[in-house]
């Protein structure tokens, strides 16, 4: 049963990981070769399933993760994060930093993918811990469940807008809707969860080489306007190109430039030319000390992005298995709420599969059919099956390692974090889908 074959390549991970205190990128791997041998994929072309699987997801992420770090490291390096951590501590205090890490991760994450905002945004988290003495998930854990919010719920992300086409959904109404859903429920579970007794009792260390470890004076930093206007530069550039696309259609004469200066490798790239001189010669910072910076940050960054790579290769072995085939199969002709059967068999494949862009479009090919016969709103059904897609993430995954190695967590440890608050978040959607569908109906009638 393929669903079985999922299952036990979990638990051989999970051994692998903690009881052998195997490296992760070599268990990712084992496993994926194990589960590709069951699933029956030819010898020869495991390597090439392997590959691709790898490629893909190292393709998606490596210019993203490695410039991001880059110009994390450069701030770090120079004292603008601390500068921004120090002057946001000042003015909300550490009783509220927390509010202030939704907050932000909330605007930047409307139009910004989970990883480009991730990546933007950890260096002052990480910064932050270092001036209030924070624990690192206490800090960290609300910027990641807010950002994870709004990348999952609402368009223009990829996974909504692809099954708005599907729908036939506006994007408007969806994103409108989407917001009521995502803002409360986000903003619940990241100012909760760090609250919670098994999460306290993780202290997790900054990974070693992502953020800088001097203390700057006050005079040594630099000003906060430069360091805000870099920190939000590649926001700007990435938001406007969205917005721009939104307003004027991708069809005007003038969105290949903005589309390309606000794509997110692009967009960093630019960013980090921009930090070396603001934060180099600008301030009496050697071009080599700049440099130094980017190295030490892509030094930081290689096992990250291979552990990353190794579960993408995992996600491809178990899509090229044919489990979602199975899974499509297994759910066709279930008589049940159409909203509930698309947040199911999201979920389902998210949890089979581990990636939100198969699940997301594959539940919303077979429920399809069900939203011109059910009268239910496309909109919340776009809704539903964007909340499925963001339950259980676990070991297969390419997300939750990237969140493991960020926050420098054992697999149980980030299990025990990141697989639960996406879960609470995906009911919390399907409840919010559901109540905003009684209250269409209440108006409607």
């Amino acid at each position: 049963m393929p669903l079985l074959v999922v299952a036990l390549s979990v638990v051989a991970l999970l051994f692998l990981m903690t009881r052998l205190k195997l490296n992760g990128f070599i268990a990712l791997l084992l496993v994926a070769v194990a589960v590709a041998v069951i699933r029956g994929i030819d010898l020869e072309k495991i390597p090439d399933v392997l590959g691709e699987g790898v490629g893909g997801q190292i393709g998606d992420t490596m210019l993203v993760i490695g410039l991001g770090a880059m110009v994390g490291r450069v701030m770090g390096d120079s004292g603008a994060a601390q500068r921004i951590a120090t002057t946001m501590s000042d003015r909300f205090g550490d009783r509220w930093v927390q509010v202030a890490m939704v907050v932000t991760a909330m605007l930047i994450g409307v139009t910004m993918f989970y990883e480009v905002a991730f990546v933007i945004i950890v260096p002052v988290a990480f910064t932050l811990v270092r001036v209030t003495g924070k624990n690192l998930l206490w800090i960290g854990l609300p910027m990641s469940i807010a950002l994870s919010t709004m990348h999952s719920f609402l368009p223009p992300h990829p996974g909504p807008t692809a099954v708005a086409a599907t729908f036939d959904a506006s994007l408007g109404k969806t994103l409108f809707f989407g917001l009521f859903i995502a803002v409360p429920a986000g903003a619940l579970i990241a100012l909760v969860w760090p609250r919670l007794a098994f999460v306290r009792r993780m202290d997790p260390s900054i990974p070693t080489g992502l953020v800088s470890d001097r203390r700057f004076t006050d005079e040594e930093m630099p000003g906060m306007g430069w360091s805000l206007s870099v920190a939000l530069f590649p926001v700007v550039l990435i938001a406007g190109a969205s917005v721009a696309e939104m307003v004027i259609g991708e069809h005007h004469a003038g969105m290949p430039l903005v589309a390309f200066l606000g794509s997110a490798p692009v967009a960093l790239l630019l960013t980090l030319v921009l930090a070396a001189w603001v934060f180099g010669p600008r301030i009496g910072r050697s071009l080599k000390d700049v440099a130094t910076s980017c190295s030490d940050a892509a030094k930081a960054m290689a096992m990250i992005l291979l552990v990353i790579g190794a579960g993408g290769a995992f996600k491809n072995v178990l899509v090229e298995g044919g489990i979602a085939d199975y899974i499509k199969d297994l759910t066709h002709g279930w008589s049940i709420s159409p909203i509930l059967l698309a947040w199911l068999i999201a979920a389902i494949l998210r949890i089979a599969l581990g990636s939100a862009t198969v699940a997301v479009t594959t539940a919303a090919g077979i429920a399809a059919p069900l939203v011109a016969g059910s009268g239910t709103s496309p909109e919340l059904m776009v809704l539903a099956v964007s909340c499925g897609s963001i339950a259980f993430s676990h070991v297969n995954d390419p997300g939750f390692w990237m969140f493991k190695e960020y926050f420098n967590l054992s697999v149980l440890d980030a299990i025990k974090a990141r697989t639960t608050y996406t879960t609470v978040l995906a009911v919390l959607g399907l409840g919010g889908v559901f109540a905003m569908d009684a209250a269409l109906g209440a108006l409607g009638g």
